[in-house]
């Protein structure tokens, strides 16, 4: 693990901790987005609302190199961008993958403020649609910011980076802006309320020479054709514990199930990685991604990573995850 400062006692209640005996966290996914449209002040109020102890949001940069909150470079499936700049819809490869769309980098952040955000799920409800700004980085931790002030919990931020080696292509760095923003509103160190992830390690990398604050290395879900994800070995643990203190995975590398297999025997992934001083968050917890082990009740599967030893959850309903904890912690023996 980075030779960092660890949270202090005080601080314990909502930093991430090492022990086992902490309390796991709600981290909630891109705001309470099973709720409002994702990365909007709406969802990421609401999420504070429903207990949630970190708010997850990704970021990507606007031509004029200013961070805003949304999940992917390509903004049209979450804003009104094709109706009202039709002309700048094209076509790039991002990270080997080629697609067509509307490009965050194509815009100002003037022209950003014209759009409207809008749910991209089919399954949630569109009821908001149209009602709610893309906000921008700084926004995000003013509310933030402005909720911590007053409440006695106080709530952290996980900020992602997407996509770093294509921000870099376009001139676009992330690291640089998303440091000095963070410094600008009070992290700085291990113990603050802010743990910064990406699946590029590459990014974490640098970034674990430049800040002292703790760093997550998101693992993917599957690699290649293969039916179940990898599980990173003792070796590549101990690596990602050279730069990082968490690590974010799928639940299927705790507990594998597919169309074509189904167990309720977990691997030995998170104890591993607890040896190796790594926290464990687990992703996402919503209704479209319950497996046929715990339909219908996300609580009973939340419950249940809860008792594997899972330090955190990214969860798109933070109230379900809070009561499903509560609940959970309740049932233990005294």
């Amino acid at each position: 693990m980075r030779s960092l400062l660890l949270p202090t006692l005080g601080l314990t209640l909502f930093a991430v901790s090492f022990s086992s005996a902490a309390e796991p966290l709600v981290i909630a996914h891109r705001g309470a987005s099973g709720y409002r449209p994702e990365h909007t002040l709406a969802a990421y109020t609401l999420a504070i609302e429903q207990g949630a102890d970190y708010i997850e949001v990704d970021l990507v940069s606007t031509r004029d190199g200013v961070l805003i909150c949304r999940h992917d470079c390509e903004i049209g499936s979450t804003t009104d961008a094709a109706k009202k700049f039709p002309q700048k819809k094209k076509t790039v490869t991002i990270e080997g993958k080629k697609g067509s769309g509307f490009f965050a980098q194509d815009f100002t952040l003037d022209e950003m403020k014209t759009l409207r955000t809008r749910e991209r799920s089919p399954f949630r409800s569109n009821r908001f649609d149209g009602q709610f700004p893309v906000p921008t980085f700084e926004e995000f931790l003013q509310l933030v910011a402005k909720y911590n002030k007053t409440s006695e919990k106080k709530v952290g931020i996980c900020p992602e980076i997407k996509h770093p080696a294509y921000h870099q292509q376009q001139d676009l760095p992330l690291e640089i802006p998303l440091l000095s923003l963070l410094r600008q509103y009070g992290y700085k160190n291990a113990e603050d309320l802010c743990v910064i992830q990406s699946f590029n390690s590459v990014s974490l990398q640098n970034l674990s020479g430049k800040t002292e604050l703790r760093l997550l290395q998101l693992l993917p879900k599957r690699q290649g054709n293969q039916g179940l994800p990898p599980i990173p070995s003792d070796a590549q643990l101990k690596e990602v514990a050279t730069y990082a203190d968490v690590i974010g995975v799928h639940k299927e590398s705790i507990v594998a199930s597919n169309l074509f297999q189904a167990s309720t025997t977990p691997t030995d992934l998170i104890t591993r990685a607890k040896r190796h001083r790594c926290s464990v968050w687990v992703y996402t917890f919503g209704e479209n991604s319950l497996s046929s082990l715990y339909r219908p009740s996300m609580a009973q599967e939340i419950r249940h990573f809860a008792t594997l030893g899972a330090d955190g959850f990214f969860t798109d309903f933070p109230d379900v995850a809070r009561r499903a904890l509560v609940a959970e912690k309740a049932d233990k023996p005294r």
